[in-house]
């Protein structure tokens, strides 16, 4: 289970079952990454620190309606770091940008902020070592995170 609490207090939280329980700890653990290593705030943890409701974050479809630009675009940069563990295959800077462009593009927004190779290595390096941590857990344990700093555009 997913549980988060915000700076306030309140708590939002999803239960991940059967497939989606191997699925999603990991694609969060890489959403905290990629958040805070290359500093979004609108990103799926910066929505949830502004108050929205985990269930809200889900395709934009939420009482909160559609997601900021930066919300997709870090999901796309999580998405694409998500095929890599599969593949075992490292996407470059370059094709990192030119797919983000082209996701972007095809929802008509302009190309987010271009990453770089040493970007991607910060954020390698934090999912590797968060997802150490996730298998290093007995049943039962919680590894807890702390994600600093309100959001600038997702309120």
């Amino acid at each position: 289970m997913l549980r988060c609490r915000r700076a306030d207090g309140s708590t939002t939280w999803q239960r991940q079952d059967g497939r989606r329980a191997a699925f999603f700890p990991l694609h969060d653990l890489t959403h905290y990454a990629v958040e805070t290593e290359l500093g979004f705030r609108d990103g799926f943890y910066g929505l949830v620190a502004a108050g929205w409701e985990i269930a809200d974050t889900g395709g934009g479809k939420g009482a909160r309606g559609p997601l900021p630009a930066e919300t997709l675009a870090v999901e796309h940069l999580v998405g694409m770091l998500d095929t890599e563990r599969p593949s075992r295959t490292e996407w470059t800077a370059a094709d990192v940008n030119r797919q983000a462009a082209l996701f972007a593009g095809a929802g008509g927004r302009p190309a987010p902020r271009a990453v770089t190779d040493a970007d991607l290595a910060r954020v390698r390096a934090r999912v590797r070592e968060l997802f150490g941590r996730w298998a290093a857990l007995a049943v039962g344990d919680t590894l807890e995170l702390a994600f600093a700093d309100a959001p600038s555009a997702a309120r």
